[in-house]
């Protein structure tokens, strides 16, 4: 059922199935809640209550137009929000992308209502001593993807005006259907999809309907709301310098895809879990899939959840 709530000061659109305990899932950029329509089925349909909220800033739900309405402090107030909305006292919630580190941060903050978390495609990771942006230079130049997202209209231009080439250019680039030489590579510079390849036809796993939708909504939308979660990472990191040394000790769960461009940097990240995550059942990655991996391999996502929900 698709229905609207009001969730810590925004009018939220959420993706609501099923009856028992409560699974929220957060999705990431540039997606919707739409995104998660095969766990929402799967769970459903193992016995719990599912809800895919579009985030703050995307899709249906309200985008602020201040600049810092975006930190993560903003986002996970936004999860306990539906919490609230829902009259829920309790959560598991999984979190894909830039939904993973809203979702490590809510088990992290509010660990009395977050019961237990699941991560996937981007891992735990301790908060760092230094300002994201300055350890992105540092590593990779002034002209690393997520510097470039940081200042208003580049990130924009970017994406072209052809909004469902540019998104079905990056959801092959990124996923497991286009070979290593095509792969979007996230340590290059430069323009966004400079480079990158039009596959010309959604990817199966995408389908073109599910295309449609995103096209539909991102051209209504713009870009803006997910680009502006970039930048507050600094201002985010300002904000947590409370929390530094925390760990989340709920059950937890991490699931990449081995062919993700992400996951050869994030190797180090993912051997570190057991200490990240004292409360780790289970570290998976799935040979073969790409970043998107609850829709290329949605079977196997959906057997690991199932399984580690059972198991709380």
């Amino acid at each position: 059922m698709s229905r609207f709530i009001e969730a810590n000061g925004l009018r939220m659109h959420i993706v609501d199935e099923g009856v028992g305990p409560l699974v929220v899932l957060l999705h990431g950029f540039p997606e919707l809640s739409a995104t998660w329509r095969h766990q929402v089925r799967a769970l459903a349909a193992a016995g719990y209550r599912v809800v895919a909220p579009d985030q703050r800033g995307y899709g249906r739900t309200d985008c602020p137009e201040a600049d810092d309405a975006f930190t993560i402090l903003h986002l996970v107030g936004d999860v306990i929000g539906v919490l609230d909305a829902l009259g829920e006292p309790q959560a598991v919630v999984v979190g894909h992308d830039w939904g993973a580190p809203v979702a490590w941060n809510a088990a992290l903050l509010r660990p009395d209502r977050v019961r237990a978390v699941v991560g996937m495609s981007v891992p735990a990771r301790p908060r760092a001593p230094f300002r994201p942006t300055d350890g992105m230079r540092r590593l990779f130049g002034d002209n690393y993807y997520q510097l470039r997202f940081q200042q208003s209209g580049v990130a924009e231009h970017d994406f072209g005006p052809d909004v469902r080439a540019a998104l079905r250019t990056l959801m092959y680039a990124a996923s497991g259907s286009a070979p290593p030489e095509q792969r979007w590579q996230p340590m290059s510079s430069g323009p966004f999809l400079a480079g990158l390849v039009d596959p010309g036809a959604a990817p199966a796993w995408l389908g073109e309907d599910h295309l449609d939708a995103l096209t539909a909504e991102f051209t209504r939308t713009g870009f803006r709301g997910g680009l502006s979660w970039y930048r507050n990472m600094d201002r985010s990191w300002e904000l947590t310098a409370a929390f530094a040394g925390l760990r989340i000790h709920q059950p937890s769960m991490f699931i990449t895809g081995e062919a993700d461009p992400g996951y050869v940097g994030s190797r180090t990240a993912i051997a570190a879990l057991p200490e990240t995550l004292p409360g780790l059942r289970r570290s998976l990655v799935i040979p073969g899939a790409g970043h998107w991996i609850g829709e290329e391999r949605p079977d196997e996502v959906n057997a690991a959840l199932i399984e580690f929900l059972s198991g709380l």
